[in-house]
């Protein structure tokens, strides 16, 4: 039996428009899990955050008040 880990299949933010300047996450880790993933698209080999689900909620509304200031 093996141990090891798939991948984690990141995406990009929609707001990225392919800028390359972007949150990324892990949709597919998050509904296995319940974790959160979040990472920084410019540093890939970078720590990431781990979050719950409510606490990226408030990433989210935080980034969306943020943006439109």
């Amino acid at each position: 039996m093996s141990t090891t880990s798939p991948p984690i299949a990141w995406v990009n933010s929609t707001y990225s428009s392919g800028q390359g300047q972007c949150v990324e996450w892990a949709p597919q880790h998050a509904a296995a899990t319940g974790e959160v993933l979040v990472r920084d698209s410019k540093t890939p080999h970078a720590p990431y955050l781990t979050l719950t689900p409510a606490s990226f909620a408030g990433l989210v509304v935080l980034a969306k008040g943020w943006r439109s200031a």
